[in-house]
């Protein structure tokens, strides 16, 4: 009996076209035709929209420590497990995985919300062995993504920030940071609180095939333009970069700088575990003709293989287009203006939440 094979079909507002099973899955299922003209028929059925569920977590610790060294911050707090955006080439789709959830389609339709974040960071920065560190917000997944315009975990966060004075940067795509500006600009005027911006493309059909239900790019150019009047020191990222995908680095680089950013940082794409042959997926999707050629770049970077988890290499990657990207990089940044003086954040300034400890005199 031949093969038949089901078209996958692009999702209207959704990064990933399938519910890939996780590399925890016991049970292998697969489609097969009955004789009866099914398969075909349901392949071409329009598949109905896919609704977002939270899941409530009670979390037991919110801060995160880091020890990589190829990781400038020491400590992170991920609101949210999974996130809406659905930006196909997200590096934290495979940790859906240990939840018994797909890094596809669950990824971004069902996303797990702290919801005692704020009483449990609390306890945390009240303990008196606790000591800061450059706290970096949203480093996993998108802490403005849309749940936060309704649950307002990450306000909760920077209101207790805020409150105990506690210097932390965040990195987003989304517009909806402008929301909390109120905390943000007077922080930011006594240098405890910066924010980066992704901007992947120019291109703003790119960005719907690549992040979906992210800001459009010009949205984010003026969520950038936007902080950087009320004071908020900003910077871009250009990450990730995909070889004959987003090719406008430079372009985003120059719109950034004329918005108000001054650093600006990149990273190449990144496909480890689940999120290699989801991304697969989404270039025969999108991009058949060129998907091989695509593949066999990312491959060059990473010492022949999808991907490489040195740390010497997985974030800039290694290799003659590696080498291309960072000296575009370099000659855009230079040739601007950027990274000529770092974001320095005041780490001295935090006070223990709720009175508790003894001030600093100095």
């Amino acid at each position: 009996m031949d093969e038949v094979r089901i078209p996958v079909q692009a999702l209207k507002g959704r990064g990933a076209a399938s519910r890939l099973a996780h590399r925890f899955e016991k049970d292998a299922r697969a489609a097969f035709d009955d004789g009866w003209g099914t398969l075909e028929e349901g392949a071409m059925a329009p598949l109905p929209p896919l609704q977002t569920e939270v899941i409530w977590e009670d979390a037991r610790s919110i801060i995160t420590g880091n020890d990589s060294p190829d990781i400038y911050f020491e400590r992170s707090i991920n609101p949210y497990r999974g996130c809406e955006h659905g930006c196909i080439y997200c590096y934290a789709r495979p940790t859906h995985s240990y939840l018994g959830l797909s890094p596809g389609l669950d990824f971004e339709t069902r996303i797990i919300a702290k919801r005692n974040i704020a009483q449990v960071l609390r306890a945390e920065l009240a303990r008196k062995s606790y000591r800061p560190a450059h706290l970096a917000i949203g480093t996993v997944t998108d802490c403005y993504q849309p749940v936060e315009r309704e649950l307002r975990l990450t306000r909760a966060v920077i209101e207790l920030l805020h409150e105990t004075r506690h210097a932390f940067g965040l990195v987003t795509k989304s517009s909806a940071v402008e929301r909390d500006l109120d905390l943000l600009a007077p922080m930011a005027a006594e240098r405890l609180a910066a924010v980066y911006v992704t901007i992947t493309t120019l291109d703003g059909e790119l960005a719907r095939k690549l992040e979906p239900r992210a800001a459009a790019p010009h949205r984010r150019l003026r969520t950038l333009r936007t902080l950087a009047e009320q004071g908020v020191p900003v910077g871009v990222s250009v990450s990730p970069q995909i070889p004959f995908v987003n090719e406008d680095m430079e372009q985003v680089l120059e719109a950034a700088w004329d918005a108000g950013a001054r650093s600006a940082f990149y990273n190449v794409i990144r496909l480890p575990w689940e999120l290699s042959p989801l991304f697969r997926e989404w270039l025969a999707l999108h991009y058949p003709l060129r998907a091989d050629r695509i593949m066999a770049r990312i491959q060059e970077m990473r010492g022949g293989k999808d991907y490489d988890s040195d740390f010497a290499t997985r974030m800039k990657g290694s290799g003659l287009w590696a080498e291309l990207i960072r000296q575009r990089f370099e000659k855009a940044t230079a040739r601007l203006g950027y990274n000529r003086a770092r974001i320095a954040l005041d780490l001295r300034a935090f006070r223990p939440p709720g009175g508790a400890g003894q001030g600093h005199l100095f």
